[in-house]
């Protein structure tokens, strides 16, 4: 890491010479405008726009617009002069306990690491700040802007939170918040048993870039030259939930099952729950009657034709035999008189 700023920690009578280096650093994947049939790159000049004359960089000022088309312009001489007390120190001015900085403040992170002779009281404010479970609220002007702060400990080393001033974070001004919205008591619980159901240890190693990773990969694709492969769609978004205690019941299920978790036993049904079931047992109950009443009746039917059809065998088969008997006595009475009549 190359150093972005030199200084000194002023702690009290206390002077510590750091470095100061960025903690952070954006993983995006940066592109250059470029001609479409050639790939050459797109650049832009700086033109004045009352000669139409390009503009070098040792000619360019900054002005602030006062409106009505007037422009006071400031060069390097004016910033020369404005009073940064703080421009080579990182002045501690109060000792806080950490929750009551608001975390929306926070900006950019930077770490401090000390010259080699001042290690020693280096260590002894980080052992300090970690001993009192506190931050350090600073002031640091860090490219010509003046900037409060926050110092705290991470990983043994001293790291420097720049802020925004309070009157740069925005009001929630939102007309919600004038109307009157109150949950219900169950609803409440369900919400509850739901965040307790996902709740873990933050770990955020476990967390990708998923479209940092598929951009990656198409462009790893165009320079090999191989067929690009679509990236599988994620599950879109939910519908709104018309009944909310059924929605947080089912999500409390899903989350518990995606642990291995048993679901828990049935809540209390809600008003809207109520209805519905009512509803659906009103309209499916006609239809299961009738059939629970036709399938006795067809059950007799088919005994009483099974039974009729044995009589009818049973009668069909004595007739038989009767009409054969006599037939048979006849034959024999007419075998015999020839029998007879021959001898």
């Amino acid at each position: 890491m190359r150093a972005i700023w030199k200084g000194a920690v002023s702690f009290g009578l206390v002077s510590i010479a750091v470095r100061l280096y960025s903690a952070t650093e954006e993983k995006d994947i940066r592109f250059h405008q470029v001609h479409r049939t050639d790939g050459g790159r797109i650049r832009y000049k700086r033109v004045c726009s009352v000669d139409g004359e390009e503009v070098s960089y040792d000619d360019i000022a900054k002005g602030y617009d006062i409106g009505g088309g007037e422009m006071v312009v400031l060069g390097d001489d004016d910033f020369a002069d404005l009073p940064l007390t703080t421009s080579h120190a990182i002045e501690v001015l109060e000792f806080v306990p950490a929750e009551q900085v608001d975390p929306i403040l926070y900006a950019k992170a930077y770490y401090l690491e000390p010259e080699s002779t001042a290690a020693k009281p280096y260590v002894l404010l980080r052992d300090a700040l970690t001993g009192v479970d506190r931050v350090a609220i600073v002031k640091v002007a860090l490219r010509q802007r003046e900037q409060l702060a926050t110092l705290r400990v991470r990983d043994g080393v001293l790291v420097l939170n720049t802020m925004l001033w309070p009157d740069e974070v925005r009001s929630a001004a939102f007309d919600f918040l004038d109307e009157d919205f109150s949950a219900r008591p169950q609803e409440l619980a369900m919400a509850e048993s739901l965040i307790d159901s996902m709740a873990a240890d933050f770990e955020p190693d476990a967390y990708t870039d998923n479209y940092r990773e598929a951009l990656q990969e198409v462009i790893d694709a165009k320079i090999e030259g191989r067929e690009v492969v679509a990236p599988a769609e994620e599950e879109g978004v939910p519908a709104p939930a018309v009944d909310l205690m059924a929605a947080l019941r089912a999500s409390v299920d899903r989350a518990r099952a995606a642990r291995g978790e048993h679901a828990g036993p049935p809540a209390e049904p809600t008003p809207i729950t109520s209805a519905k079931s009512a509803r659906t047992a009103a309209a499916k109950t006609p239809p299961a009657k009738k059939a629970a009443k036709a399938a006795p009746a067809k059950k007799a039917a088919g005994g009483k034709a099974t039974e009729s059809a044995g009589e009818d065998k049973q009668a069909a088969k004595k007739a038989a035999a009767k009409a054969g008997t006599p037939a048979k006595k006849t034959t024999a009475k007419k075998a015999a008189g020839k029998t007879r009549r021959s001898a």
